[in-house]
């Protein structure tokens, strides 16, 4: 296995369809639908955040495109084929990691490879090249019960992408961190995915957030989730967090806040261009 940032994450891969799609949860009386009529895709390369209320659906969705939820209707593709259970081709990352807290660092990481059959020497020669990727050089050997939050989440990123995976799924990852190490962790990711530039579906009900990290921002209504924007972003890259005070940014915050308080049932907004205007 060779780790090279270029063969990682190209734009030829990671084309993801989302037709039409409801989920529903739970049988018998208990059921309910979470998410109705989803519809948007996502392209090769793209960095999307799924922004809304709690309990709207956001982490159901993420749940069906890693496949560990099947759709009741429309249709989940992922470059021209049908999702159809977990694969190493979507990464996931959640909100708190997963990590063996018996295994070192390297070992985490090299997880992956070593259940595909991959020889000891090449396995940690890979995971050594993706954790200097995330900024971890050095913490090699340690445990993750040593190492900060965010640092664990680095640890659990690494561990994603040695898989090569052709999308990254993120639910809301950074939640658990204190804000200052949040906002850290915003700019090492968007660091990481300049070199690895993955199609990533990024999880998050923090407005802010999402603004700072996404090429588009999909806003979604109260359960049953629906799309009730779809914005462009026109921030450049790269970023950092100055950028929270621009007045575009500022401007467009209050647009989507208006989109999220939204009564249930009004018309839709009138539609944001790629620089943020109403038309």
């Amino acid at each position: 296995m060779n780790i090279r940032v270029a063969d990682i994450g190209t734009s030829s891969v990671g084309h993801i369809d989302i037709a039409d799609v409801s989920i529903s949860l739970g049988e018998g009386d208990d059921a309910f639908e979470t998410v109705r009529g989803l519809g948007f895709a996502i392209a090769p390369g793209e960095f999307v955040c799924i922004l809304g209320p709690s309990g709207c659906g956001k982490s159901t969705l993420l749940g069906a495109l890693a496949g560990h939820l099947p759709v009741t209707a429309g249709r989940l593709m992922l470059d021209g084929q049908n999702i159809q259970g977990p694969s190493p081709d979507r990464g996931m990352v959640f909100q708190q990691h997963t990590l063996f807290p018996w295994k070192r660092v390297r070992d985490n990481v090299a997880f992956g490879p070593k259940m595909r059959g991959l020889a000891r020497r090449e396995r940690d020669r890979a995971a050594d090249a993706i954790l200097k990727l995330v900024g971890l050089s050095g913490f090699e050997a340690f445990y993750p019960a040593q190492l900060s939050g965010g640092m664990q989440q680095r640890v659990e990123i690494a561990r994603v992408l040695i898989n090569q995976p052709r999308v990254l799924l993120m639910d809301e990852p950074f939640s658990a961190l204190d804000a200052q190490t949040r906002g850290m962790m915003q700019e090492v990711l968007l660091d990481i995915w300049s070199k690895i530039p993955t199609t990533t579906v990024f999880v998050t009900h923090d407005i802010d957030e999402a603004l700072f990290l996404a090429d588009r921002i999909v806003v979604m209504s109260a359960r049953p989730g629906r799309v009730i924007e779809d914005i462009v972003l026109p921030f450049a890259r790269p970023r950092n967090h100055e950028l929270l005070t621009e007045p575009e940014f500022v401007r467009l915050k209050r647009q989507v806040m208006q989109l999220l308080r939204r009564p249930e049932g009004s018309e839709p907004l009138a539609r944001l261009s790629p620089l943020g205007v109403a038309s």
